[in-house]
């Protein structure tokens, strides 16, 4: 007896119909539908707002916050030298944790009912819309629960005076992340850099999406392996 394929309707609420897709919602939730406009996750209204978010709301929330833990190290008596170092720590640490985090959390398989639905809230929905711009960001209250295991982590590593600093860079690596991962998908780049970068991290999402996970740059690829291979096309174009 074979199972009826279970069909997810794009007219209602989806966060509840994704789970049901089991083994299939991995191929389902890599096939992007390009459009502005992004699907409706909840019926409650209420929910369906707290999953929405403006790319200015993480500079807005989390530049202050990452002061305010720069900051704690000054008035430890860190000296500006070791402070502005710590951040600069920091923020290539946050490169990495971008990188492992995008490989090895976004994109985990799952096939269970609540896995798939995890899943979509986290990462997933954005695959699948991959131009919602009101998806795209973090929520602050998401992004905190990620923080907070993290600053633990600093803090056991490093020393009292260091830690908040270095932290601080952290917080300041997110904040460069998710405005450029924003800029990559709606922005319109003028110089090459810019241009390459958004190449590079639409690549991503429309042809290889088990490659290409660093957003900010893609050094954590060249280091693990994960650089897209050329498509046939740039090859045709090379010879």
């Amino acid at each position: 007896m074979v199972a009826e394929k279970y069909v997810v309707d794009l007219n209602k609420p989806l966060v509840y119909q994704v789970g049901h897709l089991g083994e299939a919602y991995d191929d389902w939730v890599h096939q992007p539908i390009v459009s502005k406009e992004g699907p409706r996750f909840f019926e409650s209204s209420i929910l369906e707002f707290f999953t929405r978010t403006v790319w200015w709301v993480i500079p807005v929330v989390w530049v202050p916050v990452a002061s305010w833990f720069i900051s704690s190290s000054v008035r430890m008596g860190l000296a500006c030298p070791q402070v502005a170092s710590s951040v600069v720590i920091g923020i290539f640490v946050w490169t990495f944790a971008e990188y492992m985090l995008h490989r090895f959390l976004f994109h985990v398989k799952t096939k269970s009912y609540w896995g798939n639905t995890l899943h979509y809230l986290l990462h997933g929905c954005h695959h699948k819309h991959p131009m919602d711009g009101l998806r795209l960001v973090f929520p602050p209250a998401a992004a905190a629960i990620l923080a907070t295991p993290i600053w633990n982590l600093v803090k056991l590593i490093c020393t009292p005076s260091y830690a908040p600093a270095i932290f601080g860079g952290i917080l300041l690596g997110y904040v460069m992340y998710d405005c450029t991962h924003y800029y990559l998908h709606h922005g319109q780049p003028k110089t090459n850099m810019p241009k390459n970068l958004k190449k590079y991290h639409l690549n991503h999402h429309y042809r290889l999406w088990n490659y290409g996970f660093g957003i900010t740059s893609p050094l954590w690829d060249f280091v693990f392996g994960t650089v897209p291979p050329p498509s046939k096309a740039a090859d045709t174009k090379r010879k």
